[in-house]
């Protein structure tokens, strides 16, 4: 049954679709986490594909436009606000964001369990099948040979990337960092937009349209019919599988879990170190950012232990805050009309 959108709902849907937007923008910077994870920690997964699959349809309906914008929009403004920070914590206490972030994901389980309903044997294996589809993508990203650039960055590759991002945006669990890690296309796509800024900023208007033509246009239309085409698919489901498609979402959102071990941290590497294709030298490894240094686990203190299980209470305390507040006022909601 598809989500429909209740017009006395919006005071408190409108803030929910906030909170949900920023912290879907904020999960893009974070390789290892999910936008669509974020949106079922706000409680408005369902709501926002289907607003989507509304539009991509081509029906205009003044609640799905007014979702569709408040979440692309809060995306949008959480990423140039708070970008910086976000950066610097997850660099230099990358333990502290990534406990948050666990918290925050598991946040949305109970949202998903209200609706699921009674647990069934579907819900089970579908949840069985979107776990292990999850820890197999940990496992890759952190182990795998992805992730060096070695894949051809051609037009094609650059369309499948966009497609990737798409899905990592819809579904929950899924991040993109971790897809295009694994197509090769994380490095190009990031050095291709440095050089885009680059070349706006100085009125270079051949390598403009060079890079925006071979990076920036395949990616947006892999991006757009991504989107579009998750979305749709979704909805469908949903509407015909709803027990089964539930149960995959929340294995998806356990198995999130698996790549925010919080107890790592960058690593200066040595020389010898492969950086965007380029083999570093003892020099070049001086100048490198500490945004590009590899990541290696630690052996945590118990201070730390301590502290990052209180860091995941609060964020599934903030997630469990939001779906008190609409519970109530869904009561208070019901109230007031039998008093009418």
């Amino acid at each position: 049954m598809k989500a429909e959108i209740d017009t006395t709902a919006l005071p408190l849907l409108l803030p929910r679709a906030i909170l949900g937007g920023i912290l879907m923008g904020l999960a893009n910077l974070v390789p290892g986490v999910s936008g669509g994870t974020m949106l079922l920690a706000a409680g408005v997964y369902t709501i926002f594909i289907g607003a989507v699959a509304d539009l991509t349809s081509l029906r205009l309906r003044f609640q799905s436009v007014l979702v569709v914008v408040t979440v692309a929009g809060s995306a949008a403004l959480g990423i140039l606000i708070l970008a910086g920070p976000i950066k610097e914590l997850v660099v230099g206490y990358r333990w502290i964001a990534y406990s948050l972030f666990i918290g925050l994901t598991l946040g949305g389980v109970p949202v998903l369990k209200k609706l699921i309903g009674p647990v069934t044997r579907r819900v089970l294996w579908g949840a069985l099948a979107g776990f292990a589809g999850m820890a197999v993508l940990a496992w890759v990203q952190q182990y795998g040979s992805a992730g060096g650039g070695a894949s051809g960055s051609g037009w094609i590759m650059m369309l499948l990337a966009g497609l990737a991002g798409a899905s990592a945006m819809i579904l929950p669990g899924i991040s993109g960092g971790y897809l295009l890690l694994i197509l090769g296309q994380y490095i190009p796509i990031l050095s291709a937009i440095d050089a885009f800024k680059q070349a706006l900023r100085t009125a270079n208007l051949s390598a403009t349209a060079e890079i925006g033509f071979a990076v920036i246009l395949p990616v947006g239309i892999g991006l757009v019919i991504g989107v579009a085409g998750v979305s749709n698919l979704l909805t469908l489901l949903l509407n015909r599988h709803r027990q089964a498609t539930l149960g995959v979402l929340v294995g998806l959102l356990l198995g999130a879990v698996v790549g925010l071990w919080p107890f790592q941290e960058g690593v200066k590497p040595q020389p010898g170190f492969v950086h965007k294709g380029q083999e570093l030298n003892a020099a070049q490894i001086q100048e490198l950012s500490a945004d590009d240094y590899p990541t290696d686990f630690f052996r945590p203190t118990a201070g730390q232990i301590g502290a990052s299980l209180l860091l995941i209470g609060a964020g599934f305390a903030a997630t469990s805050a939001i779906s008190l507040i609409e519970k109530q006022s869904g009561k208070s909601s019901k109230k007031s009309e039998s008093t009418q």
